[in-house]
């Protein structure tokens, strides 16, 4: 039995773009989460989207989180644009010496959560695979052209709550 509690509590969603927007596509998370926050999304979720910029503390919330979902540049295997849909056990857990937060990686802010038991029960990283990765305002075209279907992909995920 459910109770009328828990039927009435709404799945608390938080979207995360990672990326350093000074390095063209390295930025393509940040673009999409201000994608995001620019459309008139209905309140059926408890829904916040953050622009993580280059701060691993972003996904760190003393709040509840259900769903977790970030984008962030990715190189795979595939041409520019690809995107990638992955799980946290899919990121290399690398084990590198961190001096300072701003060393901290994705797969190192997802174990401190883990620890701290705060760690949502569902966890979705779109990665897209960038084509340039230097000194520049701007995604190349064709990151920019991915944009519109990462928004989309992302707003599935949401739906799926």
């Amino acid at each position: 039995m459910v109770s009328l509690e828990c039927r009435n509590k709404r799945p608390r969603i938080v979207v995360v773009g990672i990326g350093n927007l000074l390095l063209k596509d390295e930025g393509i998370g940040v673009h999409v989460a201000r994608a995001l926050q620019e459309m008139d999304m209905a309140e059926t979720v408890d829904l916040q989207i953050v622009d993580g910029g280059t701060s691993p503390d972003a996904l760190l919330s003393p709040e509840r989180i259900d769903k977790l979902i970030i984008v962030d540049a990715a190189r795979g295997s595939c041409g520019p644009g690809t995107v990638y849909r992955l799980q946290p056990e899919d990121i290399p857990q690398e084990n590198i010496g961190v001096n300072s937060l701003h060393q901290v990686n994705l797969s190192q802010s997802l174990r401190i959560l883990d620890h701290l038991g705060l760690k949502p029960k569902d966890i979705v990283i779109f990665g897209v695979e960038p084509k340039e990765i230097d000194w520049g305002l701007e995604p190349s075209v064709e990151l920019i052209q991915k944009i519109p279907e990462v928004v989309k992909l992302v707003l599935e995920e949401v739906k799926k709550c």
